[in-house]
């Protein structure tokens, strides 16, 4: 039987958002090994409701 991998999908949230009153929700999906980052991972990403780069925070 086959061995469950390290590495897991999660999915990124801008955290600028909701703060800003703009309507609409930046998210991305990208995948982390789960061993070498246990802890929530931060990127910055293009939210292209605001049109600039923004911090996103892993969510769930």
């Amino acid at each position: 039987m086959a061995k469950k991998g390290n590495r897991v999908q999660v999915i990124l949230e801008c955290t600028e958002q909701k703060d800003s009153g703009v309507p609409g929700m930046s998210r991305y999906v990208t995948t982390k090994n789960r061993k070498n980052t246990p802890s929530r991972m931060e990127l910055k990403k293009f939210n292209s409701f605001l049109r600039r780069y923004t911090i996103h925070k892993e969510i769930k």
